[in-house]
């Protein structure tokens, strides 16, 4: 399901959404917009922030395809190259002596006309504007593919808070095989934000740019499987034996070594997985660290979580999944990187 695509400047048609295409030389990302002006950027943060961020506080766990069936590959993933690595950026420490954060929560109106939120994580960039998580936390895949309406970042968010800023997306770079056919060997997405705004008396107040606030996470492709990683997110759903151990309230973590999977009911030719009890609403778009440290905060992205699975038949989430981030990874990456955005304040 892997395809090249030289995009010449024509519509490829996310049904109801105009596609800025890659240049000639690119060969699998499309971009997309998603507040693309700074008037519709602005309306987008007040719908957030407006009448006490009432619509942050009503916003609930995204549902779509928080669960897969699966199960433990026999084989080893294949790397499409060479490995590579893009170094993290370490957050400032806030004045009370608190560690900023690049996780957070990203929301967006569905298409039920509702608030909902996954999970999303800043990423180091060249304009320090960029978001990760997963596509089908940003496009729509139940009705044509369009993208998710008013999406923004909040990191560190807590009960209607927003302590660096809120982020508007301007953007969305994502491979075009998840975009055109829904593979979710490509279910990811990096967004670029404005700069973060802050809202009081209707005012707008500029707060800057994501990763000067907070940090971003590097990011790594084409690591064997069996690498260690940490995995963080907000998991907020029960798993099926009615049992719920988490709130979505607070960032939960999880370790452990990826393997291959093979899943009967997503179209994917190589997935990973990782053991981890999240269970999946609300750890949609959780970030996975290869080489974390806990006193620096950070790590490389290494995967992101798209579903999770009960692979033991005990009536609990044991394992959460992701793509592989493999060569066509990077392109994306790299192509979102380079993408500036500015402010809307």
């Amino acid at each position: 399901m892997r395809r090249t695509l030289i995009a010449l400047g024509i519509g490829l048609g996310l049904l109801g959404s105009t596609v800025v295409s890659a240049p000639a030389q690119a060969s699998s990302w499309v971009v997309d917009p998603l507040a693309s002006t700074v008037p519709a950027a602005q309306q987008v943060a007040a719908f957030w922030l407006a009448d006490g961020a009432a619509n942050l506080k009503n916003a609930t766990p995204y549902a779509v395809q928080t669960v897969v069936h699966g199960e433990r590959g026999s084989t080893a993933v294949v790397p499409d190259g060479k490995t590579g690595i893009i170094a993290p950026a370490q957050g400032p420490v806030s004045e009370e002596g608190q560690p900023s954060t690049t996780w957070g929560k990203v929301f967006f109106v569905g298409t039920d006309d509702q608030p909902h939120w996954c999970t999303g994580t800043a990423v180091q960039s060249k304009y320090r504007n960029v978001v990760a998580t997963a596509g089908h936390c940003v496009y729509d895949t139940q009705s044509g593919r369009t993208t998710l309406d008013k999406w923004v970042f909040v990191p560190g968010y807590s009960e209607g808070t927003t302590p660096w800023g809120l982020y508007v997306g301007k953007q969305a770079v994502a491979h075009y095989d998840f975009y055109a056919s829904t593979d979710y060997d490509r279910d990811f997405a990096f967004v670029n934000v404005y700069g973060g705004v802050s809202f009081s008396a209707d005012v707008l107040t500029d707060t800057g740019r994501l990763v000067d606030n907070v940090g971003g996470q590097g990011f790594t492709w084409n690591r064997m499987t069996a690498s260690s990683v940490d995995v963080f997110g907000y998991p907020a759903g029960p798993n099926p034996d009615g049992t719920q151990p988490y709130t979505g309230h607070t960032l939960e973590s999880s370790a452990g070594s990826t393997f291959a999977m093979t899943l009967s009911d997503l179209s994917a030719d190589q997935p990973i997985g990782v053991d981890s009890p999240f269970t999946g609403e609300g750890s949609l778009g959780s970030s996975w660290l290869y080489r974390y440290s806990s006193d620096s905060r950070v790590g490389c992205l290494a995967g992101i979580t798209i579903s999770v699975s009960d692979t033991d038949g005990d009536n609990r989430y044991d394992t959460s999944v992701s793509p592989y981030f493999d060569g066509e990874v990077a392109e994306v990456y790299n192509a979102a990187s380079n993408l500036w955005t500015g402010s809307i304040a």
